[in-house]
């Protein structure tokens, strides 16, 4: 069996949030939307079922990573994309060519304290996340030792 990924999605709760991740059937939602073509690539071809997600709250006061989430369907054509009626239309996309794809997680657990940006920033054993490097990426990879410091940041043990 392949060793797990880890990885960091970003999302602002207004649009949806880890509590709306929760309360989907299943706690089950597809992760779409994603228009950037580095982030694509991730869903696409390297973010796998049974990856772990960290999920971040970005564009509120206090940013922070709020909860855990795990893949569980890989990347498959996004169907927003098609949708003229969608947010995320791109009347480029089609099914002969979806340019665009995305990911199923489902909810794990939240964390039991929040991890604010500002506490990763100040934490030297996180100074290479892409995150604190400013990445607008809003899917992000996430190295095995800063995921096990994200987690004993937020108190929260994991499985």
């Amino acid at each position: 069996m392949r060793p797990l990924n880890h990885w960091l999605f970003k999302t602002e709760p207004g649009c949806f949030s880890f509590d709306d991740l929760k309360q989907r059937p299943d706690m089950t939602e597809p992760w779409d939307g994603v228009r950037n073509y580095q982030a694509r690539n991730f869903l696409r071809d390297t973010i796998k079922q049974r990856d772990l997600v960290l999920f971040y709250h970005s564009n509120i006061p206090e940013p922070a990573i709020v909860g855990i989430a795990q893949v569980v369907r890989e990347g498959y054509p996004d169907t927003t994309a098609r949708d003229p009626n969608a947010e995320h239309f791109d009347p480029k996309s089609s099914p002969e060519n979806p340019i665009w794809y995305m990911v199923d997680v489902r909810f794990v657990k939240p964390l039991i304290t929040p991890v604010t940006l500002e506490q990763i920033k100040c934490n030297p054993l996180l100074a290479d996340m892409p995150l604190v490097k400013r990445s607008r990426l809003s899917i992000q990879p996430v190295t095995p030792d800063q995921w096990n410091v994200i987690l004993a940041m937020g108190e929260t043990p994991f499985p």
